[in-house]
């Protein structure tokens, strides 16, 4: 089978790249982030390279502390001598599109750390918290020789599930004042993590929502409530306690994953050591039962579709001349002389003839 790979890198910016010239980074990132001409042919050129890094993502609802969180996590991993690349994907300005840079401006404590890169960008409109560019950028750090690349989402609540599809290891962050809301979230965010963390757990309310996801957790097992659950007066500490070593005995009965529960309080960084700990465990969890490789091709079959889906919104509305059909159609659409389905397929029909010439 004959392949026609994208063209028209630049051998310099490559060059100065893979020696490691944090320069050539910033230059490469912006090339894929403003789509310029050569970005798909830089990111194929470098795909070889893409693989090592531990792909951390971090999610939860706003408010609930995640940039604070993640600029601790990438402290822990600097003491430990590994480096950190971070996509802190902010909510995208409603004129520019562009990211309005909340979360860098919350990581300063390690912005100007030489083993740490920072690249705030925007959701683009994506209602699950990543665009495909954000992916990209992902890569290139990944590429470039981060131990660890960590991508911090927005913040909007249940569509964020794709930071799922991007990661290797997925941290939902909550605060106690997310107990109210728990039963609502099981659907979405729930149903995501592979560690739960706790966040501002000094705060009154942290053990009751601990005991309660623990609960859940093992009602996720396809089980009913433990049989502590059923005698009057049993605390939900109680309930929780045994949650926990039922879900430890299936996952150690079956090989899977216990999905832990931590508590932390990341301004001061207490708990942080212990989720690095944790994170560390799942990493090996991973790659022992062969879940690392499934996860990453599942990534790479969405890339891959998310790519196909740009590439073809491009044939359609630009190449194909769509946005200037739409604008004539609209009196028509209006009169009621045409309907959004006869002008679509209209648009399709004009891209159709574009893709066979």
């Amino acid at each position: 089978m004959t392949t026609h790979p994208p063209t028209g890198s630049d051998p310099e910016l490559l060059e100065q790249f893979r020696a490691g010239k944090r320069f050539a980074l910033a230059r490469a990132i912006s090339l894929v982030e403003n789509a310029r001409p050569g970005f798909e042919a830089l990111l194929h050129t470098l795909h070889s390279d893409v693989g090592h890094a531990r792909r951390i993502g971090i999610t939860g609802p706003p408010g609930a502390g995640k940039s604070t969180l993640t600029s601790r996590l990438a402290l822990e991993y600097r003491a430990r001598s590994q480096t950190v690349g971070v996509v802190a994907v902010d909510p995208s300005s409603p004129f520019t599109g562009g990211a309005l840079l909340g979360d860098r401006i919350r990581m300063t404590n390690v912005a100007t750390d030489p083993g740490v890169f920072i690249r705030s960008m925007a959701a683009r409109g994506s209602l699950g918290g990543l665009a495909t560019t954000s992916r990209e950028v992902a890569d290139l750090l990944d590429a470039y020789g981060f131990d660890h690349v960590i991508t911090e989402t927005v913040g909007v609540g249940q569509s964020e599930l794709e930071i799922a599809q991007a990661a290797d290891t997925t941290v939902v962050v909550l605060v106690p004042e997310s107990g109210d809301s728990i039963q609502a979230m099981k659907a979405g965010l729930m149903e995501i993590a592979d560690v739960f963390v706790i966040n501002k757990a000094d705060r009154p309310g942290a053990d009751r929502l601990a005991q309660e996801l623990e609960v859940m957790l093992h009602l996720r097992l396809g089980e009913g409530a433990p049989a502590a659950a059923g005698h009057h007066g049993v605390s939900l500490r109680t309930v929780g306690q045994a949650s926990r070593e039922r879900a430890q005995e299936a996952a150690e009965e079956t090989g899977g994953w216990a999905i832990p529960v931590l508590k932390a309080v990341a301004l001061t960084g207490e708990g942080i050591a212990g989720l690095a700990e944790t994170l560390d465990r799942h990493a090996a969890h991973l790659r022992e039962s062969g879940e690392l490789s499934a996860r990453r091709r599942r990534r790479l079959a969405d890339r891959v579709r998310g790519v196909v889906d740009r590439d073809v919104r491009r044939m359609v509305w630009q190449s194909g001349g769509g946005e200037q059909l739409l604008l004539e159609a609209l009196p028509a659409l209006e009169s009621g002389e045409e309907s959004p389905y006869s002008v679509a397929a209209r648009i399709v029909r004009a891209a159709e003839g574009i893709r066979s010439t």
